[in-house]
């Protein structure tokens, strides 16, 4: 991240990792209390189409505490309807955080096809000014602070039963929110991929 970081710094920028995640009605499943010799049961729908999908956000830059932003696509399981996010979503997304952050914009994420998206590669070139794009290394997720983030919000929905795709958006927003307003947690995504925003000193 060396290069991101100069550049970050450079344009007094935030340096975002973006990532992707999905939930379907079947919750995760987690350790929790029950009797000696009693094993807990969750009754789930077994059956029934519809995913949450997520694309979230952890923005940072040294000094100033991180922020995570997230969009969320429905899949109702309609035959012909798109089942994740467009190019157009992503192009969006990026544009609502440069909005609300009101900075220029170091994005890093990883090699999707839809990252790659043509549409995409132009738009970044368009907005050069305040937009650099920068691609994770291949199967390194470990890189990516988002997948902390992804990581909580599995541990807050193991054994959450819900009864229908309404109720799981409902929860879903629920527990990113309250990650959202904690800012050490992302802090803690951060630390645990080893990297470091941290302006570097002047020679």
């Amino acid at each position: 991240m060396a290069g991101g970081k100069s550049t970050a710094a450079d344009l007094g920028a935030y340096v975002c990792f973006e990532d992707e995640a999905g939930q379907g009605l079947r919750p995760p499943k987690g350790r929790t209390w029950a009797p000696v010799g009693d094993r807990p049961v969750v009754t789930v729908r077994g059956k029934g189409s519809g995913r949450v999908n997520m694309a979230g956000v952890v923005a940072y830059r040294d000094g100033e505490r991180p922020h995570l932003f997230y969009r969320l696509h429905i899949y109702r399981g309609r035959k012909g309807a798109p089942k994740s996010f467009s190019w157009m979503d992503y192009r969006d997304l990026i544009v609502a955080v440069h909005q609300h952050l009101d900075a220029p914009l170091v994005w890093c994420w990883d090699n999707l096809n839809v990252h790659l998206a043509g549409q995409l590669v132009e738009f970044a070139a368009q907005h050069a000014d305040w937009l650099r794009i920068v691609q994770l290394p291949a199967y390194a997720p470990e890189l990516n602070p988002v997948e902390g983030v992804w990581s909580l919000l599995r541990r807050a929905l193991a054994n959450f039963a819900v009864a229908d795709l309404p109720g799981l958006v409902r929860i879903v927003k629920r527990k990113l929110k309250k990650i959202q307003y904690r800012p050490h947690l992302l802090a803690g995504c951060l630390a645990q991929t080893g990297l470091s925003i941290d302006a570097p000193a002047n020679l």
